[in-house]
C-alpha cells in the first residue's frame, strides 16, 4: 500500500471524524437550548390570582412548572372550559414575543381558565433533552392530566405556538379529552422540516451536516425526528382545528399550515393566513382580531364538544 494512499485515507478519516464531532456538538446545542428566565408578572397584564403550579409529566422524573389562571379569580363568570398553552422551541410559558400573558388575559377575561406551563428544559421545569415535539408530548399529556384532576368535568382545548403547535396537534388529535386545537405556526413534519431548514438553525452547509445530524442524533440521543409527524395526527383527528400562520414566516413557512389544513377532517376546522406576519407574530400584529377569531372558533368547537359529552352521558 503506497504512502500516498495511506495519507489520503488518513485525511479522509480525519475529515469524517471532525465533521461528525461538529455535527454532534451542534446537535447537543440544539437539544439543550439556553433557558430564558421567567421574568414577567401576570398582574402587569391585568391578571389577578395567577396560581403557581407544579405537576408531573407523563414521563417519570420530569416536573413541570406553570401558572393556572382562573376566570373566577379574575372576576369573570367561568365557562367551564380550560385552555392549555404550549410554547415554542427555546421559549417558555411567557412566549415573550406575543406575549402569551396578553393573550391569556383576554381569554381569562372572556371566561376561560388558562394553564400556561414550561416544557421540559424550559423556564422552571426539570432539565432534560429538548426534542422539538417528541418527548414534549408526554409533558402536554401531563398538563391535561393536571387540568382534569384540578377541574373535573371541564372541557379542554389546546393553543400551541410553533413547536408547541405541532405538539398540540400530535396530542390533541389523539386524546379524546381535547375538544379543539389552535395551532399557531406549526410544522407539517419534523424530519421534512429539518431536511429543508437545518442550515438556518446550525449555520452549517447542507452537505454533509444535514445527513450527519439526522443520522447520528437518533442513535445517540434516542430521539428520532421521523416520529414527529403532526400531519398524521391531523388526518386521524375528528375534531375542529384552527391553523394560524403569517405569510411572512421565514422560519416555518405558511405552506406547512396550508398542507395541514387540507388534511383536517372536521368541517369546523379553519385556517387564517395573516398577511406579512412573521413566525408566531400574528397576535403581536393584530391582537384584537386574533383574540376575536380564536375565541369564536373555540366557542363553537368547545360548545359542540360539551353537547356531545352531555348526550353521551344521557345515553349511558
Amino acid at each position: 500500500m503506497s504512502t500516498v494512499f495511506i495519507l489520503a485515507a488518513g485525511l479522509v478519516l480525519a475529515a469524517v471524524v471532525a465533521a461528525s464531532a461538529v455535527a454532534l456538538h451542534v446537535t447537543w446545542r440544539l437539544t439543550h437550548p439556553v433557558r430564558k428566565p421567567i421574568d414577567m408578572d401576570p398582574q402587569e397584564f391585568g391578571i389577578e390570582g395567577a396560581e403557581a403550579v407544579v405537576f408531573p409529566s407523563r414521563e417519570a422524573g420530569i416536573s413541570l412548572a406553570g401558572w393556572y389562571l382562573s376566570a373566577a379569580q379574575n372576576g369573570r363568570t367561568p365557562k367551564g372550559r380550560t385552555l392549555i398553552f404550549a410554547h415554542g422551541y427555546s421559549q417558555n410559558r411567557q412566549e415573550p414575543h406575543l406575549p402569551a400573558l396578553a393573550l391569556a388575559a383576554k381569554l381569562a377575561h372572556a371566561g376561560y381558565d388558562v394553564l400556561m406551563f414550561d416544557f421540559r428544559n424550559s423556564g422552571q421545569s426539570s432539565p432534560s433533552l429538548t426534542t422539538i415535539g417528541l418527548r414534549e408530548q408526554q409533558d402536554l399529556l401531563g398538563a391535561i392530566d393536571f387540568v382534569e384532576a384540578k377541574k373535573p368535568g371541564q372541557t379542554i382545548g389546546l393553543i400551541g405556538f410553533s413547536m408547541g403547535a405541532a405538539t398540540s396537534l400530535l396530542v390533541g388529535g389523539a386524546d379524546p379529552r381535547i375538544a379543539a386545537v389552535v395551532a399557531d405556526s406549526p410544522f407539517y413534519s419534523l424530519r421534512e422540516y429539518l431536511e429543508e431548514n437545518l442550515p438556518q438553525w446550525t449555520g452549517l452547509p447542507r452537505f454533509p451536516f444535514n445527513w450527519l445530524i439526522l443520522t447520528l442524533s437518533p442513535v445517540l440521543l434516542r430521539a428520532n425526528p421521523r416520529h414527529v409527524r403532526p400531519y398524521q395526527a391531523v388526518c386521524r383527528a375528528k375534531k375542529p382545528m384552527m391553523f394560524i400562520h403569517g405569510t411572512g414566516d421565514s422560519t416555518v413557512p405558511a405552506e406547512n399550515s396550508k398542507r395541514l389544513h387540507a388534511l383536517a377532517q372536521d368541517e369546523d376546522s379553519q385556517i387564517w393566513l395573516v398577511p406579512q406576519a412573521g413566525h408566531v407574530r400574528s397576535f403581536a400584529l393584530l391582537p384584537e382580531e386574533y383574540a376575536e377569531r380564536v375565541t369564536a372558533f373555540l366557542e363553537k368547537g368547545m360548545r359542540k364538544a360539551g353537547e356531545r359529552a352531555e348526550a353521551f352521558a344521557l345515553r349511558k
